[in-house]
């Protein structure tokens, strides 16, 4: 039997940028007989279709239609992101000091900003060129050691130790990738773009680019006895996974009632306002289709399904950290290996409430485990999620939840290994189960 810990590193080693990472759930999803959908086309659906539909290379939206129609049955929603902390390159990026050819980036999202330092750090993302007069875009991977930011020498910074290493985003954080000789960027694309197929292109068909830095280091399994899960984007690519796994093992049973969707986005880790974001309107305009396009329309179907849906929100937790126990609340206090969390907020950072958060717990229960659970401090700013800004577009309630972990937005970031099977085995039983809310 295959082991959902490992398939999940083979998800993330695949899936370095958000464009990746729909590509490799497609090839997972089309494998298990779902068609893709044109936004530009009109749909017609019956019970038991599986389609797909992305927008912006970044957002994916998977469903397979319930037996009855949407607004009878309504929907059952998992929400994730494609998206993590990364450094990003900047549109005219190529310049250079004291002899180096270096790179300009930018943060995005909340980047732990020292972690990135040390690190064998590659590019990918997706480019723009002109060929014969018609625009193309193509995914890019250069998947080999290309940059660096090198740290400075304690030798030359005695103070660092006790006063703590204060990173300048705009100073510190530009990258090496090269002697002052190196090739500039849109060359290094272009001889990378001929290597992947895409023929002979000069560095002036470049029209555009979203390149990111990525990790070079492989993901892997860590601790005495490999309990740990050590990887780049687990925050969020690891709920990606566990809602893929989850809709691909409800949609080996029978069709239920309700049409089960899971939907990644882009962009949530700048604040999801975007075409394809969830402060878009991706998921409304796809569920409003999905109702009148289904075999049998029904009257007021859309308000009526969302009446009867539930989503649930899955973004990873922060679980309790050895040596800060102190920044937990009291009693609130997630550990790896313990399970999925639920996310509670007083002031709607999460979408929890107790009519979801009972639902989750009981679903929980039915396959064998107990949630944990997570609140902010008093002291400090809650973060946030797609959660409340998918339930306020569509009007569905939700609850947010997510695996503990550590090191968020770290460069790399760990979680528990016996973590990973539970949360798919919970959202599958969401999928298929009967449970009403």
């Amino acid at each position: 039997m295959t082991d959902p810990a490992a398939d999940l590193l083979t998800f993330i080693d695949r899936s370095p940028t958000p464009y990746h990472a729909v590509a490799e759930s497609l090839r997972w999803l089309e494998a298990d007989g779902f068609e893709p959908l044109d936004e530009g086309e009109v749909w017609r659906l019956a019970p038991g279709d599986a389609r797909t539909v992305v927008r912006g290379d970044g957002s994916l939206l998977a469903f397979r239609v319930g037996e009855i129609s949407p607004a009878l049955g309504g929907f059952r929603i998992v929400g994730a992101h494609t998206d993590s902390p990364n450094l990003r390159v900047k549109p005219l990026p190529d310049q250079g000091s004291e002899g180096y050819r270096q790179l300009a980036v930018e943060p995005y999202g909340g980047v732990l900003l020292h972690s990135w330092f040390d690190r064998d750090l590659s590019l990918a993302g997706r480019v723009s060129f002109e060929r014969e007069g018609r625009l193309y875009s193509a995914r890019i991977d250069f998947d080999r050691p290309l940059l660096r930011i090198p740290n400075l020498a304690i030798h030359l910074y005695r103070e660092l130790n006790r006063d703590g290493f204060k990173a300048d985003a705009q100073k510190h954080t530009v990258p090496v990738v090269g002697l002052e000789s190196a090739p500039e960027l849109a060359e290094l694309v272009m001889l990378e773009l001929g290597r992947s197929g895409e023929g002979d292109l000069q560095p002036s068909d470049l029209r555009g680019w979203d390149l990111m830095t990525v990790d070079c280091q492989p993901s892997a399994f860590a601790g005495s006895g490999e309990e740990f899960v050590v990887a780049s984007r687990l925050d969020n690519l690891a709920s990606c996974h566990a809602g893929l796994a989850a809709l691909l093992a409800a949609s080996s049973s029978a069709i239920p009632a309700a049409t089960c969707v899971a939907v990644l986005y882009d962009h949530e880790e700048v604040g999801s306002r975007s075409a394809q974001g969830a402060g878009g309107t991706f998921l409304s305009d796809v569920l409003e289709r999905i109702v009148s396009g289904f075999e049998k329309p029904e009257a007021q179907g859309m308000a009526r399904a969302a009446a009867r849906s539930t989503l649930i929100s899955a973004d990873m937790a922060h679980a309790v950290h050895p040596n800060y126990a102190d920044r937990h609340e009291p009693g609130h206090r997630p550990r790896l290996g313990g399970g999925p969390v639920i996310k509670v907020n007083a002031g709607q950072s999460y979408a929890s409430d107790a009519r979801t958060v009972g639902l989750f717990t009981s679903l929980c229960r039915q396959v064998g485990v107990e949630p944990q659970h997570f609140v902010t401090r008093n002291d400090l700013r809650c973060g946030s999620t797609i959660g409340p800004i998918s339930a306020a577009r569509v009007g569905i309630p939700a609850v947010d939840v997510g695996n503990p972990m550590l090191s968020m937005h770290s460069c790399r970031e760990m979680a528990g290994r016996a973590d990973v099977a539970p949360m798919i085995e919970v959202l599958t039983a969401f999928y298929c189960g009967t449970l009403e809310g």
